[in-house]
């Protein structure tokens, strides 16, 4: 019966094949067939491409029923084929399209299709439209496009073509669009594309082109939109550019560009948009300009501009956008740019302009950013500035005066103002109630009066404050402040608060408390257990009481913890031995008493954060005298002589012995052994005999890898680093893998210690189970589980740079250093060990020290420059899925709209998607980190501060 089946099962499979092919004869149906067998289609996109029993009926056509495929009224012919976002792959051969002779449009866009582009396409001569956007096909662009005489649309955007651009092109007469942006294509733009007779749209950007740009170009009598930036020219803008009557929007951002912008750019008079960014663009910007009435978006930025803005930009009535931040402009703004009708944006920053901001600034009710920061401004801020919804105002590091306009308080669609470093003065106007979309506010450095704003509790978005350095501000911290839903950032340092510190509770998101240097008193409430997102509390310099709080102790995140230069008593909690994440403890000038407790912990402070506290001894302090170390009182000081006689000798008798046993073992190299808090002490031995059971030792483990894993007699897995040490460099590696070892942070590695001789020295650290992110780079990740990755990753390196003293560069930040815990928490690895290997070979900058200034040497600062380069490369690999591997390159060849909408499809955001302005600002992170100047990038501090106003809440 077995038997039976078998053969009636397969007598069935041949029977249906054979129908499958008879009824399958149509042409059409069989050619389109051909081309789904070529097909990787994951998401069975094409499923309905199939020809039923009975076959086709009559001259129609069974494919014209089938998705993507579109044929003329009587359904005879194949007019039409888009497969666009279909999910399908793999190589075409072309071999089928010989059949489709009348096809007028083929779209393949937003799939995975490579190789090369089959020349096939070329012989379907009736074709207008053909769109193979956003794909993979790669190589040289094939020869025979020519023959595509009727084509009017040709769009190639992001792929992987190479080589020079295809030259055949520019025979096509009816081409209205051609897209070639997005791929590999080298060598000059053709000076043959001058000669296009129809075409309307040109766009070359993000490509290796090179050479000068031709001034052929300006022959393009019929263009409307051009877009070439994002390549590597020489030379400077054509003037015959202005030559393109047609003109309303030109584009040749990060292109290398040099010279002086030429004024004939004013004779495009039908110019709405110009971007001529991110070049090397110098002298003055042309007066002309003010002629170009339609123009709307100006983007001069990034350059080597000088002179003033010319008083003629008052004319320019259309103009929303204006962006000249990073050049080198000089003079006062015009009063006329204040009254420009339907200006939204306006950054001037990182400038030297001078003068008052127009004092009708905002009162054309459209303004919604302002950034004139990093300027020589003096006066007030317009009166009239928030009038239309202003949603930034940023205006620190200038010589403002004055009180804060009354219109601010009511500005309610606000969401950033940072006007730190001015001097600014008077009460602060701000009244949060109204506030309901504000996140960060810094009013730091100013000369405010009249304390906190009593309902800054009441800001329901607010991450960050900071109004430290007004010492006239005076007042008190406000009752509810800690209960703030999202606050994350508190600081208010030099600003003579009094008072006591408020109730900590709900006090659920606050991971920075800077307080220094007021007059605050009382003691700290017990309650500070409830901010377990504490990483950082600086209360010194004040008049605060009573026992140093044991629930300090207990926070799982604190690393920063200074209360010097107060009047607190008491013993320091033993309870702070067993935190891993303490870094910086500074108990300094209080009335501390009693011992210093003996956890690593403690000693590793150094003996400046314990001085000024008499009653404090114990290392790293002088050692307690006998009657407090053994009796806790005065004792018998007869008993006392005795007992430090007997450790005397006992001491002498082991250094005797310890004495000898080197005198003969020394040749052979004794280990020795330093370990930090977090793993009981071990001896030398215990962690050799970890890489193998017949150990000794005098024997150096053989591993062939600088990392490998070793299991502790506890069972405690760690992982271990080995370092090749020189004898005469030997005590300046031993003192800086100490410094090492007390930098604890979440998302830091955790070192436990090292083992050492003369030639070697294993370093111990946790041992991850997770692997690293270069493993796991490629995965599919939720937007907030990448944004938490973003964070956690600029939380490690923010507190090498700023909570380290002196800073402490990374030096080898890659997705294989940044690993993960049990939790998917990242952790930076193999941080300041490119200066440990150096320092053993005599090569290390300065052995990152502080100079006498307490300024960071130069090299070192070069290094934590470039650390934030990294970081920004791995922010952009994250956004893409790795896609963007050294990112440095792609980012210079590819306009940032291109970028954007990968990063988008990569993250699956739709087009209304409130992820992709998320998602955009995180990106605008990573471009400032990877500016060409290390000058012009943030410190890592800034960048976080960036980066956290992104999302309310990351644990």
């Amino acid at each position: 019966m077995e038997i039976f089946h078998c053969l009636y099962f397969r007598i069935l499979l041949t029977f249906t094949f054979i129908v499958a092919v008879v009824v399958a004869t149509n042409p059409y149906s069989e050619a389109l067939l051909s081309l789904k067998s070529e097909l990787i289609d994951d998401s069975n996109s094409l499923d309905d491409w199939s020809v039923p029993p009975g076959g086709p009926t009559g001259e129609r056509v069974q494919a014209c029923s089938w998705s993507g495929v579109r044929c003329n009224n009587n359904s005879t012919v194949v007019i039409a084929l888009d497969l666009s976002m279909k999910n399908l792959g793999g190589e075409l051969s072309g071999k089928q399209f010989s059949v489709f002779t009348e096809l007028v449009d083929l779209n393949f866009s937003y799939n995975s299709f490579s190789g090369q582009l089959p020349v096939g396409i070329f012989n379907l001569t009736n074709l207008k439209i053909l769109d193979i956007s956003r794909n993979n096909f790669s190589g040289q662009f094939p020869e025979g496009i020519s023959g595509l005489r009727n084509l009017v649309v040709l769009d190639a955007f992001s792929n992987s073509f190479s080589g020079p651009l295809p030259v055949e092109v520019s025979q096509l007469d009816y081409l209205k669009i051609l897209n070639l942006a997005g791929s590999y294509f080298d060598g000059p733009i053709p000076s043959k594309y001058g000669s296009f007779k129809s075409l309307e749209f040109i766009h070359l950007a993000g490509n290796f082109l090179g050479g000068t740009i031709p001034p052929e170009l300006g022959q393009l009598k019929t263009v409307t939109h051009m877009e070439i930036g994002y390549n590597s020219y020489e030379g400077s803008v054509p003037w015959q550019l202005s030559n393109m009557s047609e003109l309303q929007y030109l584009d040749i951002a990060s292109a290398n560009l040099s010279g002086p912008i030429p004024k004939q750019v004013s004779n495009l008079t039908k110019l709405e948009s110009l971007f001529l960014f991110r070049n090397q663009l110098a002298g003055s910007v042309p007066w002309e300009f003010g002629k170009i009435v339609p123009l709307a978006s100006l983007d001069l930025s990034d350059n080597h501009l000088s002179g003033p803005i010319p008083e003629s930009f008052a004319e320019l009535k259309n103009l929303k956008l204006l962006s000249l931040m990073y050049n080198e402009m000089n003079g006062t703004v015009p009063q006329g740019i204040g009254q420009l009708p339907s200006l939204e944006t306006f950054l001037i920053w990182n400038n030297f302009f001078s003068g008052s901001l127009p004092r009708d600034l905002g009162r054309n009710l459209k303004l919604k950013w302002v950034d004139v920061s990093t300027n020589n401004f003096i006066g007030s801020i317009p009166p009239d500035i928030c009038a239309g919804g202003l949603v930034k105002l940023i205006l620190f590091s200038n010589n403002f005066t004055g009180k804060l306009s009354p219109s601010i308080s009511n500005c309610s669609s606000l969401v950033r103002l940072r006007i730190e470093d001015n001097s600014f003065s008077g009460e602060i106007p701000l009244k949060f109630s109204q506030l309901p979309d504000i996140t960060y506010v810094d009013l730091s450095g100013n000369k405010f009066s009249g304390g906190i704003p009593t309902d800054i509790s009441q800001a329901s978005n607010l991450r960050y404050f900071n109004i430290s350095n007004n010492p006239g501000l005076g007042g008190m911290i406000p009752a509810k402040t800690w209960s703030s839903p999202l606050l994350q950032n508190f600081s208010a340092s030099a600003c003579n608060i009094s008072g006591n510190l408020p109730p900590f509770h709900s006090c659920k998101s606050v991971s920075v408390i800077e307080l220094h240097t007021n007059n605050l008193a009382g003691s700290v409430p017990g309650s500070v257990s409830d901010c377990q997102a504490l990483r950082k509390m600086d209360l010194a310099f004040n008049k605060f009481t009573g026992h140093i709080p044991e629930d300090l102790a207990s926070l799982p995140g604190l690393s920063v913890l200074d209360l010097s230069h107060n009047n607190f008593s008491g013993p320091i909690p033993a309870k702070f031995g067993a935190s891993s994440s303490l870094v910086l403890l500074n108990v300094s000038f209080n009335d501390i008493s009693g011992s210093i407790p003996s956890n690593n912990v403690f000693r590793l402070m150094g003996s400046n954060a314990y001085e000024g506290n008499p009653k404090l001894c114990g290392a790293p302090l002088k050692p307690c005298s006998a009657s407090i170390a053994i009796f806790g009182g005065k004792g018998t000081r007869k008993l006392t002589w005795v007992l430090l006689l007997c450790a005397g000798l006992v001491v002498l008798i082991v250094a005797s012995i310890l004495g000898i046993f080197y005198i003969r073992r020394g040749s052979k190299g004794q280990w020795k052994m330093v370990s930090f808090s977090g793993i009981p002490r071990f001896t030398a031995n215990d962690v050799l005999r970890s890489f193998s059971s017949t150990e000794s030792m005098e024997a150096v483990p053989a591993e062939s890898s600088s990392v490998c894993k070793a299991v502790l007699p506890t069972g405690i897995t760690v992982s271990v680093k080995k370092i090749e040490l020189e004898t005469k460099r030997m005590k300046k590696a031993t003192e800086f893998m100490t410094r090492l070892g007390v930098a604890r942070h979440k998302n830091l590695i955790r070192l436990l210690g090292f083992c050492y001789n003369k030639k070697l020295a294993y370093v111990l650290h946790d041992y991850q189970p997770n692997g690293n992110l270069a493993e796991k780079i490629s995965l599919k990740r939720d937007w907030m589980a990448k944004y938490k990755l973003v964070i956690g990753i600029a939380r490690g390196l923010c507190f090498l740079h700023h909570d380290c003293y002196p800073a402490i560069p990374h030096g080898d930040l890659k997705l294989s250093n940044i690993l993960f815990d049990e939790n998917m928490e990242p952790h930076l690895a193999e941080f300041g060990f490119k200066y440990l290997v150096e320092m053993t070979k005599g090569s290390s900058p300065a052995t990152i020290s502080m100079r006498e200034t307490g300024e960071l040497n130069s090299a070192i600062k070069e290094e934590l420059c470039m650390d934030t380069y990294k970081f920004g490369e791995i922010v952009l690999e994250i956004l893409t899925n790795g896609r963007l591997a050294n990112a440095g390159g792609s980012i210079q060849s590819k306009p940032k709209e291109v970028l954007l909408r990968e990063i988008y499809g990569a993250n699956q955001t739709g087009s209304a998607d409130a992820m992709q302005e998320e998602i955009k600002l995180v990106f605008e992170v990573a471009l400032l980190c990877m500016r060409s100047r290390p000058s012009d990038r943030p410190s890592m501090e800034d960048a976080l501060k960036l980066l956290s106003g992104v999302k309310s809440e990351v644990n």
